[in-house]
């Protein structure tokens, strides 16, 4: 991989990992484009550790803060109920994704990584946030239920081409979040799944080519500092805006796949 190509895919990651309009369905245009195979979802795996690095950067407090307030959940401890229910709700929430990622990983490796299978899946994610956007109820507070139902839509965002975001955020508006908090709870969902899964790849990359290349890195550190302008442009950008600019670009974006790629 050339330093411009890192670039790129490090641009790419950076740009689309925390906006709605899947991370990963851009990462295969991209490869699709440059003609790259062989190890690119390991990559692509690692491109999003580095983004979930800008959301434990940008939320360090509030990380911080539910580390320890899990601490004092499992030895007992009192808690305020609110911060129980984030816990809660970001721990059950993360179960759907992660057994899905289990149950599906070789597919992902295969099936997935079509250009035209991520032109549908953007064109589905833009119906769910469409309608996500039409339908949400007056503002609720967050409840470990509403963490489980939004995990599950976590999970379809295994489909490269949903989003991740999207996905979540829409869970979070069909279940009466406001746009703000539903990003904010997405971005810390996101965190658990993505880490994971980051590690994981990053150790398959370590064995597989002996460790990661000067390219590799600058596409990572790119990924990471763009991340973080994201994560904090989407969080201001959805007080006062709803997703629609996002739902016209992924179905102008899916035309262009479907008619040229």
């Amino acid at each position: 991989m050339s330093f411009f190509e890192a670039l790129i895919l490090g641009l790419t990651q950076g740009l689309t990992e925390f906006i709605p309009v899947s991370s990963s369905g851009h990462l295969i245009i991209v490869h699709k484009l440059f003609g790259t195979s062989g190890n690119d979802l390991m990559l692509d795996a690692v491109l999003q550790l580095a983004t979930v690095l800008a959301v434990l950067v940008y939320f360090r407090k509030e990380l911080w803060k539910l580390a320890k307030d899990t601490v004092c959940i499992v030895m007992q401890k009192p808690v305020e109920q609110k911060d129980k229910t984030l816990v809660g709700a970001l721990f059950f929430g993360t179960i759907p994704a992660l057994f899905l990622g289990l149950l599906l990983e070789t597919k992902m490796e295969t099936l997935f990584r079509s250009t035209h299978l991520v032109a549908y899946a953007l064109l589905v994610g833009s119906v769910l946030m469409f309608f996500a956007e039409r339908v949400k109820k007056v503002s609720n507070p967050l409840s470990v239920r509403k963490g489980i139902v939004i995990g599950f839509f976590q999970s379809i965002a295994l489909l490269p081409g949903i989003s991740r975001s999207g996905a979540t955020i829409s869970g979070g508006l069909f279940e009466g979040l406001s746009r703000e908090e539903a990003t904010r709870f997405s971005f810390l969902l996101s965190f658990p799944i993505i880490f994971g899964s980051g590690l994981k790849k990053l150790t398959d990359l370590f064995q597989v080519s002996g460790g990661v290349s000067a390219s590799q890195l600058l596409a990572c550190l790119v990924a990471f500092i763009v991340g973080l302008f994201c994560i904090h442009y989407l969080l201001k950008y959805v007080k006062t805006h709803s997703l629609s600019v996002f739902i016209w670009y992924r179905v102008g974006l899916a035309i262009i796949i479907l008619l040229f790629l």
